[in-house]
């Protein structure tokens, strides 16, 4: 069993012209968001074995957030900004066997994308509401746990997964 957790960034500052896209910084609110939901993480036990994380400032700060209340091993990608589905797919089944958890810090449309692509068609009515959730709209710092029965991040494949968990920072 391997668990993949997909966390885009918290709320940056506007893209006004006067910094580079990838140089913006996380607004107040975005920072506490992101301690939010790593308190959230932290109070329902999840365990995280290895972040991959896109360099720009905003992830970077998201995932330095996330780490107060985790312990793991994290890389910084550049290959990660901006990364559409299928880049991000490859990083997954890049991972080490070894790694039973994996968390993928990143940005928008990708992180969305990604997780409608690799989440399986709902079973029960709780999975249901959390894929209708995340149909809906993954704002800021939202994140999509899923969840594959797999034993090599190589298997993942689209369709696959189960969505496990769907959180917003309004959620919690």
């Amino acid at each position: 069993m391997k668990r993949l957790f997909l966390l885009r960034h918290a709320k940056a500052q506007p893209a006004d012209g006067s910094v580079e896209d990838f140089d913006r910084t996380l607004m107040l609110s975005g920072m506490q968001d992101a301690a939010a939901m790593a308190r959230y993480l932290h109070k329902n036990d999840y365990a995280v074995d290895q972040i991959l994380c896109s360099s720009s400032a905003r992830t970077t700060q998201t995932a330095e957030l996330v780490l107060h209340e985790l312990t793991a091993d994290i890389e910084y990608r550049d290959n990660l900004y901006l990364a559409d589905p299928s880049k991000i797919l490859a990083a997954v089944r890049a991972a080490p066997v070894s790694v039973s958890s994996l968390m993928v810090v990143g940005h928008n449309p990708g992180m969305e994308d990604c997780a409608t692509l690799l989440a399986r068609e709902p079973v029960r009515r709780k999975e249901r509401a959390r894929h209708e959730a995340l149909e809906e709209k993954f704002p800021t710092c939202a994140l999509a746990i899923l969840d594959f029965d797999v034993g090599r991040w190589r298997d993942v494949v689209q369709g696959c997964g189960k969505l496990v968990d769907f959180v917003r920072p309004k959620d919690i």
